[in-house]
């Protein structure tokens, strides 16, 4: 009697460090499994682009009314993704000429690009052999060059570029000039009107940029069909850009917690326990095992040792009784 009021004594502590040891171990599992951090959310990587060949912002002033006609007119003006590669452009004001048509521009080549995606934005445009023209002035060009072309690029995480160039000769009201870089070229024509030109024009900050190949500010008096004055702005190859965001970099994982592993009773663990190669946990799945495998294992372990524990130790109770 006395040897079996021992053996049940030692028995249900045994049991009982042996239960907690496996509920410990199933807890601890799914626990590491959550210290993974979440891959990070795709942000919006829209960008801008623009471009357009000519723009004309102009007020006209006619000789027999005190009014003022504006000419606000663009050629090829296009916002990404878009392209255009019309080579005319006219345009008509009422009490100019009797009303009729006249050509602002006409020229070989006249093409803008704009495009844009998640790496980069771009606007692009190319102006070759063109003319163009103002109320008043229907024989005189008030412009004539042989090729300019625009470029702005901003690239995700880049410094933005702005390019423009004017290449050959250039004429303005009859007179062929030469262009200073960096600066303005007046021009001045006797009983016909003053151009100032701006040559390669260009700006950028940390995302954006633009470029215009030439600007021209205008005061002529032609007093011809009508026309008293013109005044006002002219563009020639115009190109703007905004770059894409800079795609996100995915956030790395977050280390599971030392505290959460599972010592034995009393006991630290001398190194750190390591973590199983990927291809012991792909046999796992081989063999039908899931990921809760290794913690049921553990927990069995745990029940033998424990158990083995208890069997000796009622041995060595009964040979002292």
């Amino acid at each position: 009697m006395p040897s079996s009021t021992v053996t049940t004594a030692l028995r249900t502590p045994a049991r009982r460090v042996a239960a907690t040891a496996v509920a410990t171990v199933l807890a601890a599992g799914p626990a590491a499994l959550a210290t993974a951090g979440p891959a990070a959310a795709t942000g919006d990587h829209g960008g801008k682009s623009s471009a357009v060949v000519l723009r004309t912002g102009l007020d006209v002033s006619l000789l027999n009314k005190t009014v003022n006609v504006p000419l606000k007119v663009a050629l090829n003006e296009v916002q990404a993704p878009a392209s255009a590669e019309k080579t005319a452009l006219t345009a008509q004001l009422d009490g100019v000429d009797g009303g009729q048509p006249f050509s602002v521009l006409r020229a070989d080549v006249a093409k803008a690009r704009a495009t844009v995606d998640d790496k980069k934005a771009e606007g692009f445009t190319q102006l070759v052999h063109a003319k163009i023209h103002i109320p008043g002035l229907p024989l005189l060009s008030l412009i004539e060059v042989d090729q300019v072309t625009s470029k702005a690029l901003c690239e995700a995480g880049k410094k933005p570029v702005a390019e423009s160039n004017v290449l050959g000769s250039v004429t303005v009201l009859g007179k062929k000039v030469t262009l200073s870089a960096g600066g303005t070229t007046e021009v001045k024509v006797p009983g016909v009107g003053d151009v100032s030109l701006g040559l390669s024009n260009t700006s950028t900050t940390s995302t954006t940029a633009a470029a215009s190949a030439l600007q021209l500010k205008v005061s002529v008096n032609p007093l011809k069909l009508n026309v008293a004055e013109v005044n006002g702005e002219v563009t020639l190859a115009g190109a703007t850009c905004e770059a894409p965001k800079a795609a996100e970099t995915p956030a790395s994982p977050k280390p599971a917690d030392d505290s959460d592993d599972v010592q034995p009773q009393g006991a630290k663990a001398d190194k750190p326990v390591a973590a199983e190669p990927a291809a012991e946990k792909s046999d796992l799945a081989e063999t039908g095992g899931n990921s809760m495998t290794p913690y049921i294992a553990g927990g069995a372990i745990v029940l033998l040792v424990a158990g083995g524990g208890a069997v000796a130790m009622a041995r060595r109770g009964r040979s002292r009784a």
